[in-house]
């Protein structure tokens, strides 16, 4: 076992920051995709159950409609996806990016005791998943790595930030050890 650990150790698997890139490439990934279906008012009318059932969505169909719901929700998930693109190079946008991701995933997650059809009934309900509950709880892992992102992010900033600070602090300190 200590051979596989070690050799675990020296692999390119824990490169410095790998999981972080991977984990951002994936999120940028998924709304891509994600915002490429809620361009169709088909994809939307298939999840207007769950929608209607979203404690902080259910707005959206009767203010909107089916197509302005498309639009919004499309719009948005291209503009969190590009800000989390733009994070690579960017701290602050991923920043945004990655809040707008964490707002994205309360407002699917907590739809998920609301749902229609989403207990199996058949099995005694709660906490026999139904597919529909199945579908909501993969956001879950969504949310958990897009507060990831978001503290990563934050830490990054603040250290860029500290960083001009710390260098004058340390420039001051050597000068008057010097005297």
């Amino acid at each position: 076992m200590n051979f596989i650990i070690d050799t675990l150790g020296r692999s390119v698997l824990l490169r410095r920051d790998l999981d972080y890139h991977l984990l951002r490439a994936s999120m940028v990934i998924i709304f891509a995709w994600f915002g490429y279906d809620k361009w169709f008012e088909s994809e939307i009318k298939g999840l207007v159950p769950l929608i209607t059932h979203g404690p902080f969505i259910f707005w959206t169909i009767p203010v909107l409609g089916i197509g302005g719901t498309s639009v919004l929700l499309g719009a948005s998930e291209w503009t969190f996806g590009s800000l989390l693109l733009l994070g690579f190079w960017n701290k602050k946008l991923g920043v945004l990016g990655a809040l707008g991701s964490c707002c994205t995933f309360i407002a699917t997650v907590t739809i998920l005791p609301f749902a229609p059809d989403a207990w199996d009934l058949g099995a005694g309900g709660f906490p026999a998943m139904g597919m529909v509950a199945a579908f909501l709880l993969k956001d879950l892992v969504l949310l958990t790595v897009s507060v990831y992102l978001l503290k990563q992010d934050v830490e990054r900033v603040i250290a860029a930030r500290d960083k001009p600070t710390l260098c004058r602090e340390r420039s001051v300190l050597s000068a008057s050890a010097t005297n």
